[in-house]
C-alpha cells in the first residue's frame, strides 16, 4: 500500500523557507510540478444520469418524516470513516437512517431537512469533487487521486433527487441556526458538536425511534432487495457445500472465505460476521472466530447472509452434516428443531402477535426435551419456568432489513408486543444447543448444536418464505448435498 504523497524535506533544511515553498500552496513541491498538476485534465462530469432505483421510496420516507416533526430542523448524518490501524480505515458503511432516507452511501454526508411553511426542504451535504487548483486532489490521502472519483454535487442531486451542497460549510451553518433541531446521534461528532446547545437527548431519541419504527413494514422496493439478498445467500450456501472437502483439509476459515466471495461478487458485503461453526462450535451462538477444524461426522452450523448494494441483508442458517449424512442422534435433534421451526413459521400471519412464532417454537422444543427425559414435565411447567432455555438459549427471531437485527430502537409496543402486518419481514430460527461440558444430558448429545433459520415475509393471507429455495427437511438436505458434491 502506497504512502500518501508528502513534501520532501532535505536533511539540511533550516527554518528558512526553501525556494520550492515560495508558492505557499504546495510546500515542498516545485512551482513547475504544482503548475503542471493544475491543467491537462479532461472534463469528467457525468450528464444525463438516471435517478437511483429507490428515489421514489426515499422521497416518500422523507415526506413521512416531515409530517411527524413539522417546524423542526432534522439532521441525519451518514457518519465518518473509522480508523482500523494507524493510517488505514475500515470500509465505510453509511448509517442506516441516512441511507434509508436518501439512498446515498457517502462518508461524511449529512441530510438536513429545513422546516418550511408547507413541510421541509431536504438537502444532502456532501464533499464535492477535489479542487485541481489548490492541489487537494493529489496532495494528502483524501484527494480523489488517492481514493477515487466522487460524484459532483450536481451529479449527486440528479441521482438522489435531493439538492446537494458542500458539507464543509454545514457545521458553521448549524451553529448559527435558530429554532428547534433534532439530530441522529452517534455517527458524526463534528455535527453533534455544532448542535450542542440546540438539542436534547430525549428529543433526539424520539427521532431515532421514529426512524426505526418506520422500517418495521417494508415497501415493495425493500422486499425486492431482501429477496435479492436471500437468493445470493442461497448460492453462497451452495458454494460452501461444494468445497466442504477443502474445508476439511484447512479450517472453518475456508467456509467463511467461500461465502464471502459470493457476498462480494453479487452484493456489497456480508450483512454480519458469518458464523461458520463446525462440531461443538455450533453451541456458541455467535461463533465468528471461524478458525476451528472441519471434521467428517460432525455438523456444520452455517449462519450467513449476503448484503445487497442497497444495504438489505439476508439472515439464513442451515445445520449440515459435513459428510453429507446425519447420524441417528444428529437427525433426532435436527428433526426436533425442524418441527419447532415449522410451528413457528405457521404462526407468522397478519393479525397475529409478534410473539406467537416464538411461543409456538418454544412449546415444540419443550415437548421434545420432556419426551427425551432431559427436563421434568409437564410442558406447561417447563414453559412457565423457562427451563427449556438451558438448551434453546435465544429468542426465535427478529425483524430483518437494512440491519440484520432491524428496527432495534423501536418501542416494545411497536415491535415485540406488536401485531404482525403485511410487509413485515422477520426470521424464524429455533435451535437446540447441547454444550460439550453439559453433564445434565447424555454424552451422545454433548457438542451438538442445531439451528434452522429462514427469512419470512408477512403477506396479506399468511407468509412467504423468502429462503424456501434452500432445503430444510433432513432427507432433502442430504439429497441436495449429494447433488452438489456429485
Amino acid at each position: 500500500m502506497s504512502d500518501e504523497l508528502t513534501p520532501e524535506t532535505p536533511e539540511n533544511e533550516t527554518e528558512e523557507p526553501i525556494k520550492q515553498r515560495k508558492n505557499g500552496l504546495y510546500p515542498g513541491v516545485s512551482d513547475e510540478l504544482a503548475e503542471n498538476m493544475k491543467s491537462g485534465w479532461a472534463d469528467t462530469e457525468l450528464r444525463g444520469l438516471r435517478p437511483i432505483a429507490q428515489a421514489g421510496e426515499t422521497a416518500a420516507r422523507r415526506a413521512a418524516l416531515s409530517a411527524r416533526f413539522p417546524g423542526e430542523r432534522l439532521v441525519v448524518p451518514a457518519g465518518n470513516l473509522k480508523t482500523r490501524s494507524n493510517d488505514t480505515e475500515y470500509a465505510f458503511r453509511a448509517s442506516v437512517e441516512y441511507a434509508y432516507l436518501t439512498g446515498n452511501q457517502t462518508e461524511d454526508g449529512v441530510l438536513v431537512m429545513e422546516p418550511t411553511a408547507d413541510g421541509h426542504k431536504a438537502t444532502i451535504y456532501l464533499l464535492p469533487r477535489s479542487n485541481r487548483e489548490n492541489g487537494e486532489f493529489w496532495l494528502g490521502g483524501d484527494g480523489e487521486l488517492w481514493v477515487g472519483r466522487r460524484h459532483s454535487l450536481a451529479e449527486a442531486a440528479e441521482l438522489h433527487g435531493i439538492p446537494a451542497s458542500d458539507v464543509r460549510e454545514l457545521a458553521e451553518a448549524l451553529r448559527e441556526a435558530t429554532g428547534p433541531v433534532r439530530v441522529v446521534r452517534g455517527y458524526d461528532a463534528g455535527i453533534e458538536s455544532a448542535l450542542t446547545d440546540k438539542v436534547t437527548a430525549e428529543r433526539d431519541e424520539e427521532l431515532r425511534v421514529f426512524l426505526s419504527e418506520a422500517r418495521v413494514v417494508k415497501d415493495a422496493f425493500e422486499i425486492g432487495e431482501l429477496q435479492k439478498a436471500v437468493d445470493s445467500t442461497v448460492r453462497g450456501f451452495e458454494d460452501v457445500v461444494k468445497v466442504l472437502d477443502k474445508a476439511e483439509a484447512t479450517s472453518e476459515r475456508y467456509i467463511e472465505g467461500t461465502f464471502f466471495l459470493r457476498a462480494r461478487v453479487e452484493g456489497n458485503d456480508i450483512g454480519y460476521g458469518s458464523i461458520c461453526a463446525a462440531g461443538p462450535h455450533a453451541c456458541t451462538l455467535h461463533w465468528v472466530r471461524n478458525d476451528g477444524p472441519v471434521r467428517s461426522g460432525d455438523l456444520l452450523l452455517l449462519d450467513a447472509g449476503v448484503e445487497t448494494h442497497t444495504y438489505y441483508t439476508a439472515d439464513v442458517t442451515r445445520t449440515l452434516p459435513i459428510n453429507g449424512t446425519y447420524s441417528e442422534i444428529q437427525r433426532k435433534i435436527y428433526d426436533a428443531v425442524y418441527e419447532a421451526q415449522e410451528a413457528g413459521i405457521a404462526a407468522v400471519k397478519p393479525g397475529g402477535k409478534y410473539r406467537d412464532f416464538h411461543d409456538a417454537s418454544q412449546r415444540v422444543l419443550a415437548e421434545k426435551l420432556v419426551e427425551w427425559g432431559l427436563v421434568e414435565g409437564p410442558v406447561e411447567r417447563v414453559l412457565e419456568l423457562g427451563l427449556q432455555r438451558r438448551w434453546t438459549l435465544h429468542g426465535t427471531g427478529h425483524m430483518l432489513g437494512m440491519d440484520v437485527h432491524d428496527c432495534a430502537a423501536a418501542r416494545t409496543e411497536a415491535y415485540v408486543d406488536g401485531t404482525l402486518e403485511p410487509g413485515m419481514c422477520l426470521t424464524v430460527e429455533p435451535g437446540l444447543y447441547f454444550q460439550a461440558d453439559d453433564l445434565t444430558v447424555p454424552e451422545e448429545y454433548r457438542g451438538i448444536g442445531v439451528r434452522i433459520e429462514d427469512d419470512i415475509l408477512v403477506t396479506e393471507d399468511g407468509n412467504r418464505n423468502l429462503s424456501q429455495a434452500l432445503p430444510r427437511q433432513a432427507d432433502e438436505v442430504e439429497a441436495w448435498m449429494a447433488r452438489l458434491k456429485g
